[in-house]
């Protein structure tokens, strides 16, 4: 499956904005997509490091239409925590030699909110 196809949308409400200071993104996924499919997806459309993938299924409502009764379909959400702590990590090396790395992700989602 294509990261286009795993990520439909993103999911723009109150609650979702205000864990955007915390690093998490909620996503409308496809239902058939795993955790690490969803996380592999927003690395690659995104270029962030993913820490946490949470999913759940949200089931559909009955909705009616003057005589007639129907249901929305049951589609699966997705809340994808990132790395938000930009610094360079430090370690031995085989000699004992320190060595620097440094991160080449970014630490928000700017597209998320249209910017």
């Amino acid at each position: 499956m294509l990261a286009e196809e795993i990520i439909v949308k993103p999911i723009v409400t109150e609650k979702s904005n205000d864990e955007l200071q915390l690093g998490k993104y909620t996503f409308k996924v496809n239902k058939k997509a795993t955790k690490v499919e969803i996380a592999k997806a927003v690395e690659k459309l995104f270029g962030v490091k993913v820490l946490k993938v949470n999913t759940m299924t949200v089931k559909g409502k009955e909705k009616r239409v003057g005589y007639h009764t129907g249901k929305t379909s049951d589609w699966k959400k997705a809340i994808v925590t990132i790395d938000t702590e930009v610094s360079d990590k430090t370690y031995l090396t085989k000699g004992g030699k320190q060595a620097k790395s440094s991160k080449k992700f970014k630490d928000s989602i700017d597209e998320f909110m249209g910017a």
